[in-house]
């Protein structure tokens, strides 16, 4: 169940505090009133969270990661390819396969 933030309307003595985590079901209704000391709140909203990927194609590369783009129906490209290794790969092609044993290190 997703956790909600709730801010009291008024500056009250609640032992909450000013704001509070409540569990509910995605169903419920916001609530109007602290369970507690019973003043008015309000559900505070908050910007989704923008998850990303914090490294660059390069980044991936010189780490020794291989990256494959799905750009079509069982066709894929290596944004990471490093010298001799094939741009696209191709299921059912293993010449076209990264060599991965040349990234693989102990």
């Amino acid at each position: 169940m997703p956790v909600y933030t709730y801010a009291h309307k008024s500056s009250g003595g609640c032992r909450r505090g000013a704001e509070f985590e409540i569990v509910q079901p995605i169903s419920a209704e916001a609530l109007a009133k602290c369970p507690d000391c019973g003043c008015a709140v309000y559900r505070v909203i908050f910007p989704p969270l923008a998850l990303r990927n914090p490294y660059s194609d390069s980044d991936l590369k010189g780490m020794g990661f291989t990256k494959l783009v799905r750009r079509d129906r069982g066709v894929y490209e290596n944004v990471t390819a490093t010298d001799g290794e094939s741009r696209v790969f191709e299921t059912g092609k293993p010449h076209t396969m990264p060599h991965l044993k040349k990234k693989i290190r102990d």
